[in-house]
């Protein structure tokens, strides 16, 4: 009865359970596979009705389907269009709102920096500015590598460092970049710099708290000098920073799942977010076969791999429908060497959407298949119309860990 009666009230029973870490079962068999096709969720095309993933040919993914569990998964809560850092936290299980973080501090991370606690960190984009300080071109024309190398490491040998702030800058993957400020008191609740669009002049670091102002002035000294020292660059003449975050360890996979974990990913930033979370990532694989192949590689000596693809969700943001359609086909095309493996658990399915029509990430749900023997198929093709009939529904993504480990069988019954 007093249970009903505090329910009543409006207030929770106290809880000592931790769903799903205290259920999971440590040492039990069974690898888990995750293929995160970045970006997956789509909408119709106009002239077909078709979504990108409905479109594609995707004969190895059609029949993993048709044994497969499929739904529907909801990255943050309806309506919310989800950035990368929180989508993927949200898919490894860590609540996307709590544990929210800088995109700085995941960048930081994949490019293998060695973070401390109190560090603040920040992703910056080389960008364009035409004579009259607005921004022309917010990627600086997708630099490739190394010309993106040469300009961020012209900034560094010029630099001047703020008074008592120590700064790093690393070059990421094309127009990418990180900031790192290591010093006593920073705080990292600060504005982007970035305003989202061409025609604008780029913003100035806002301090959103009494508490940031002295880190606010040390980042937007950085990124004055930076705009003087690039003065004379044809393309790469400014920085936009965006996503500061600060720096605090996080309980890892195999703190919560009992997981040996291993990530499979091109591009830094997504490795960062899996060293956040205790994954290894040895080795940079610099395409789709080579992300397949370090995963056949050390496929025996890990219980989880994450295996992310992100050319889906850079040929959405371009508005390239075919484009997308194209790097779906070359996922599934890898489909069957994945399956090769002998993985218990195979989990397919994108952090967010980023549909070719809307040309941005969005808020809708994502089409999401797991294949293991404990499924209940009921469709014969992967896609948005078929998921949304799955048995799985539309449920958030931070209960796909829970999901993954119970088809893995590594899951312990709740209560007596």
């Amino acid at each position: 009865m007093l249970y009903f009666v505090v329910f009543f009230l409006g207030l929770e029973p106290m809880s000592h359970t931790h769903l799903p870490d205290d259920l999971a079962i440590r040492g039990a068999e069974g690898t888990i596979v995750l293929v995160v096709l970045d970006g997956l969720g789509g909408l119709p095309h106009p002239d077909t009705g078709l979504t990108e993933l409905e479109t594609a040919a995707t004969p190895n993914l059609d029949a993993l389907a048709a044994r497969s569990s499929l739904g529907m998964l909801l990255p943050v809560a309806e309506g919310v269009t989800p950035g990368s850092g929180p989508a993927h936290l949200s898919l490894f299980g860590y609540d996307p709102i709590e544990a929210l973080i800088g995109r700085g501090v995941l960048s930081a991370l994949g490019v293998r920096f060695e973070l401390k606690p109190g560090d603040v960190a920040a992703r910056l984009n080389l960008a364009t500015v035409g004579p009259d300080g607005l921004l022309t071109d917010r990627r600086a024309g997708r630099p490739s590598d190394e010309e993106g190398r040469r300009i961020v490491g012209r900034v560094t040998e010029a630099l001047t460092s703020p008074p008592s702030v120590e700064v790093e800058l690393i070059h990421e993957k094309e127009h990418r970049a990180v900031m790192i400020l290591r010093g006593v008191g920073l705080d990292a609740r600060l504005g982007d710099t970035d305003p989202q669009r061409t025609g604008l002049a780029p913003l100035s670091v806002e301090a959103l708290t009494p508490e940031a102002e002295e880190t606010a002035r040390a980042a937007q000294g950085v990124l004055d000098q930076a705009r003087s020292i690039l003065a004379d660059e044809p393309v790469a003449n400014t920085f936009l920073a965006r996503g500061f975050g600060k720096y605090e360890p996080y309980p890892t996979f195999m703190d919560r799942y009992g997981l040996r974990a291993h990530a499979s990913a091109k591009y830094p930033m997504y490795r960062g977010v899996a060293r956040l979370v205790g994954m290894e990532c040895r080795d940079v694989p610099s395409d789709s076969d080579a992300t397949v192949a370090l995963l056949e590689q050390h496929f025996s000596e890990y219980d989880f791999h994450f295996l992310h693809f992100k050319d889906t969700d850079s040929r959405g943001h371009d508005g390239d429908f075919a484009g997308k359609v194209a790097a779906i086909e070359e996922v599934d095309a890898l489909m069957p060497r994945i399956q090769a493996l002998g993985p218990a658990v195979t989990m397919v399915t994108g952090d967010h959407s980023t549909p070719a029509v809307y040309g941005e990430h969005t808020w809708h749900h994502v089409p999401t298949l797991i294949h293991s023997p404990w499924g209940r198929p009921h469709a014969t093709s992967f896609g948005e119309g078929a998921c949304r009939g799955g048995d799985l529904g539309v449920f958030h993504g931070t209960e796909l860990m829970s999901l993954g480990l119970a088809h893995a069988r590594r899951m312990d019954k709740y209560g007596a």
